[in-house]
């Protein structure tokens, strides 16, 4: 008889063996350093499993993605984050242990409302889908203006990594690039406990709407080549050496 836990420790080694290949798997359990192995090979969280693509879906048309870290001992910021963080000052900013309330809800609601494509239906179904349990170390970040909780982020906690999950904010906010303002917030946590990893997903090759991932500085920034099974740094005509 093969006991639970080694049962789960052969299903990680399996899925490990082949993680290049595009696929999703969905584990009972999920250590941070297994976290840690899933990420450094381009996969990501989906709900309560942890998935890797190499194509995405827009608009009728297919595009290639390449997931982005930011290799954080190589990480300064920039004047355009310096600005970012000035401007966010007199918010109130919390990063505590990840809940789902009301008010999380009503935000992430506010915020779906504004946006021009089809999200999850709310918080709960973006990271739990049909799960009744967090196989993640999450965390929450909540920035308040005063009494009012004006945007919410949500990150993993790998063993030397985090991977940033979601970000969302008040419409009537949007002036204050508190998108980006979580990201720097995210990856300074990271900083400050001993990470050396930040994730925030893929960018899309043509398809500019996720290149804001890029902002919080390109020097520190390197893409996966599922191909070469490696991260290389980041340039700004590497993409199209990969046409």
């Amino acid at each position: 008889m093969i006991c639970g836990g080694c049962f789960l420790d052969l299903q990680y080694q399996f899925v490990t063996a082949t993680m290049t290949e595009p696929g999703i798997y969905y584990p009972h359990e999920l250590g941070t350093d297994q976290l840690d192995s899933f990420l450094e090979k381009g996969w990501y969280r989906m709900g309560q499993g942890i998935f890797t693509t190499q194509y995405i879906v827009q608009q009728d048309e297919v595009y290639r993605v390449w997931w982005l870290r930011y290799a954080l001992k190589h990480w300064t910021l920039s004047v355009a984050s310096k600005k970012i963080k000035k401007i966010n000052r007199h918010f109130t900013v919390e990063i505590v242990p990840m809940h789902i309330n009301e008010a999380i809800e009503t935000l992430y609601s506010q915020y779906r409302s504004q946006l021009d494509f089809e999200p999850a239906i709310s918080v709960q179904h973006w990271l739990y889908d049909i799960a009744d349990k967090n196989i993640y170390d999450s965390w929450l970040i909540q920035i308040k203006d005063g009494e009012q909780l004006i945007a919410a982020g949500i990150f993993d906690n790998g063993l030397f990594s985090i991977a940033g999950i979601m970000n969302f904010y008040h419409p009537d906010y949007k002036k204050y690039s508190l998108g980006k303002y979580m990201m720097l917030l995210k990856m300074e946590y990271a900083l400050a406990n001993g990470k050396h990893w930040y994730y925030p997903g893929y960018i899309v090759q043509h398809y500019p709407k996720f290149d804001y991932k890029l902002f919080a500085g390109k020097h520190a920034a390197q893409i996966f080549i599922p191909e070469f099974n490696r991260w290389v740094w980041w340039s700004d005509d590497l993409l199209t050496g990969m046409e």
